[in-house]
């Protein structure tokens, strides 16, 4: 015997699966039904039958609902499987075929960053690409011992004690800045393998506890290089983040190409020795 309680059609204050996934992104973006209706070109009356399920919305709506909530592509076949629709965007591996153009485009924007480093990231910061000069900044580093991966993962990599963290100054304020940033590129939905990788690293030796919680009263400078010293020599770099414009591809989506900046006159010239060397 099913639970009146639950059933939409005998409790309005039920919620639908599909119902569920656009109150809570709804949330999100600080949008009420009368904002989120409006955005979807439909009425607040439909959108409020579609949260408690009394109301099955159509393909189109459901598609409707996800742009004017901004969602990223992941999240829009997870709204569609919900109202029991197929996915519409597909997730393909970097070196498909259907890929070759962003592919080159990768290798053109990695290879114009020369002689600083470059590298292209998945949303976990998984490493699947980087230019001669990352591959320079790694040598002259080392690996370390930082748990093994394929592809290597830059978070665990900065972060975990036995990787580049005793080479970093200042590590403290730089890994809580890494940490605060793959909260923000994680996004309001809490993807699971972002949050498995992000309780991972918060558990490493020497993670303090308290950067298990944002801390919202923090004081944020307007830029915070990233400053390596190894041997006594200092490598010091700050970091922009670029990504495709109108991607239709989950993974074309989720790549974040980052590419490193002199952070001062010393580190440029020996970037630009290092590279005449080659």
């Amino acid at each position: 015997m099913s639970d009146p309680a639950s059933d939409p059609a005998t409790n309005p204050a039920a919620t639908s699966p599909v119902g569920g996934i656009l109150k809570q992104w709804r949330g999100l973006r600080g949008l009420s039904q009368l904002d989120l209706a409006h955005d979807a070109n439909t009425s607040a009356r439909h959108l409020s039958f579609v949260e408690t399920g009394r109301a099955r919305p159509s393909r189109e709506m459901v598609q409707r609902f996800a742009e004017a909530l901004d969602m990223p592509l992941r999240e829009r076949n997870a709204l569609l499987t919900a109202a029991g629709f197929a996915a519409v965007y597909r997730e393909r591996p970097l070196d498909d075929d259907a890929m070759a153009q962003a592919r080159h485009a990768l290798e053109l924007i990695l290879k114009s960053h020369e002689p600083f480093p470059a590298l292209v990231m998945s949303r976990t910061w998984d490493l699947l690409v980087a230019n001669q000069a990352a591959g320079r900044l790694m040598a002259w580093l080392g690996a370390g011992n930082a748990p093994a991966g394929t592809p290597p993962n830059v978070l665990r990599l900065l972060l975990h004690p036995d990787g580049l963290r005793p080479f970093i100054v200042d590590w403290e304020t730089a890994a809580a800045s890494l940490i605060s940033r793959a909260r923000r590129e994680d996004g309001p939905a809490r993807d699971e393998a972002m949050a498995s990788l992000l309780d991972e690293v918060l558990g490493y030796p020497g993670i303090p506890r308290k950067w298990r919680a944002p801390d919202f009263d923090a004081e944020v400078p307007p830029l915070l290089p990233l400053t390596f010293e190894k041997d006594g020599v200092r490598s010091s770099w700050f970091t922009t983040i670029a990504t495709f414009g109108t991607p239709q591809d989950i993974t074309l989506q989720e790549l974040r190409i980052e590419s490193f900046f002199p952070a001062d006159e010393e580190t440029e010239a020996a970037a630009r020795a290092l590279a005449d060397q080659d």
